[in-house]
């Protein structure tokens, strides 16, 4: 599963997403577990709307003392609907794009770990499905966090190599641009 992408700049996220997003806002270049970095959502009119949020469903912050730091980076969709960490954004249709330039993948076909990065054969930015919460924070605040979306990827020629050996492969759910809209709009999940 992806434990790391390279995040849209300022720029492209206007341009490919038709979204405006403060330029106060800040990210890395490169985003990690509970970094930074901009997610796509949908305002309370329906329209798309640009906010930086941590990458991690729940932030190390907001994690109760003396319990056990575990990753939410990555939500199985096998499972997202099940599991405490998801649920409740999941049952609110809490949809997001997260939109990169490319994601990294641990590659052993040589023995060793290898980063390897994937993206667009045409180098153009592109989103993954995902889910976001908001978090009131002690001075009266809002944050926000996300997840991203993984399947099976066993049988994917591409996919399928990356990961160690014997460990299920995972793929993030990349969303075609023509479907934007038909994945934030979604309300209702087919049972």
């Amino acid at each position: 599963m992806c434990v790391n992408y390279k995040p849209l700049s300022h720029d492209d996220i206007i341009k490919y997403f038709n979204v405006d997003i403060s330029e106060e806002a800040e990210w890395p270049k490169e985003a990690y577990q509970n970094y930074l970095a901009p997610i796509i959502r949908n305002d309370q009119y329906g329209e798309r709307e640009a906010i930086t949020a941590n990458y991690g469903m729940i932030p190390k912050q907001h994690i109760p003392f003396g319990m056990k730091q575990f990753s939410t980076m990555n939500a199985r969709s096998e499972t997202v609907g099940k599991l405490r960490s998801f649920k409740t954004a999941w049952d609110k249709h809490q949809l997001c794009l997260v939109p990169m330039y490319l994601f990294y993948e641990p590659n052993y076909e040589n023995g060793k770990h290898e980063r390897w990065a994937i993206g667009m054969a045409d180098h153009s930015p592109f989103a993954v499905a995902g889910l976001w919460r908001d978090w009131k924070e002690v001075d009266g605040s809002f944050s926000y966090s996300f997840t991203q979306l993984t399947i099976n990827a066993d049988d994917h020629a591409l996919m399928n190599r990356f990961h160690k050996p014997g460990d299920e492969k995972r793929s993030l759910v990349i969303i075609p641009e023509n479907d934007y809209d038909s994945w934030l709009d979604c309300c209702e999940i087919a049972a």
